[in-house]
């Protein structure tokens, strides 16, 4: 698939099938997430592959609609503020935006794979970090299902390019 067909393509799916990911796909998914950028190429993430029918209480728990266990593997991006690189000018520490690349050229990459993602940062950070069995080095920062979807596209209508960009 080129690029921008990818980028066209790719929604976030609310519902999948009951199919299950094959390993090789799973495998180039989390390769786009070790090739993806990070501050300083410090790579302060992990990504936990979390088999949905094994963990569908605990998940559902963290994040309550149905769809989300459907699909075979729910992905979690965590990311550690203490190996991030942090801005000097004004102490930013960019854990949770290393965190989003990956999480972004993963579900980029599994839409070019043919499978589906939703990209999820409405969770409970405190049943996830528990079910996760995190440290406190660590924040789950975001979740996506990973399988084969079965729902259209819900109307998603974007701002105009004149709204978004600014030219100075």
């Amino acid at each position: 698939m080129e690029f921008f067909d990818v980028i066209e393509q790719r929604y976030s799916m609310r519902g999948f099938e009951d199919k299950e990911v094959e390993q090789e796909k799973l495998d180039k998914i989390l390769k786009s997430a070790q090739l993806a950028p990070t501050g300083v190429n410090f790579q302060p993430f992990k990504v936990i592959v979390i088999d949905a029918k094994k963990h569908k209480e605990e998940l559902n728990a963290i994040y309550p609609p149905e769809w989300f266990t459907e699909a075979p593997i729910v992905l979690c991006v965590v990311a550690s503020n203490e190996q991030a690189w942090t801005r000097k000018f004004d102490n930013k520490n960019i854990a949770d935006i290393d965190a989003t690349i990956v999480m972004t050229h993963m579900i980029l990459a599994a839409e070019d794979l043919g499978l589906n993602t939703c990209f999820i940062a409405n969770f409970k950070p405190d049943l996830a970090r528990e079910f996760l069995d995190l440290d406190d080095e660590w924040e789950p920062v975001l979740f996506t299902p990973l399988g084969y979807g079965n729902a259209e596209p819900r109307d998603t209508p974007r701002k105009s390019i004149e709204e978004l960009v600014i030219y100075k």
